[in-house]
């Protein structure tokens, strides 16, 4: 039986892109309801934020996600939720417009490129 360097030992473990953890302001808006919340931790496909009171959304739904980073960097783009759960909602990016790519990617630094270890 050949040896797969792709995988760990742990069937459960996967590599994800890295996340950095930085806290912000979000605005995530679907319709007419919105909520503001913040943000938890970002990596390059995707996010993760803390679960607004009043919130029921559900996996599968497209959310318009306004982020702001200091006084400088605004990132508005669209994204799927992923997965919910008690206390967060983890996002994945449907559609980032071409304007914001390179700040967001900017703003990701070295986690842009890096890989790490998750369970399920």
């Amino acid at each position: 039986m050949a040896k797969d360097d792709n995988k760990f030992s742990d069937e459960s473990e996967r590599l994800r892109p890295a996340r950095m953890q930085i806290e912000t302001t979000v605005l995530m808006s679907r319709g007419v309801e919105s909520h503001p919340t913040e943000l938890v931790d970002i990596s390059a496909t995707g996010a993760l934020l803390r679960r607004p009171l009043g919130w029921s959304g559900e996996v599968g739904q497209t959310w318009l996600l306004d982020m702001i980073f200091g006084n400088d960097l605004h990132i508005h783009l669209e994204a799927q939720v992923a997965r919910v759960a008690d206390h967060n909602i983890g996002f994945s990016y449907v559609c980032i417009p071409e304007d914001k790519q390179v700040p967001l990617w900017n703003l990701l630094g070295g986690y842009a490129d890096i890989l790490e270890a998750w369970k399920n």
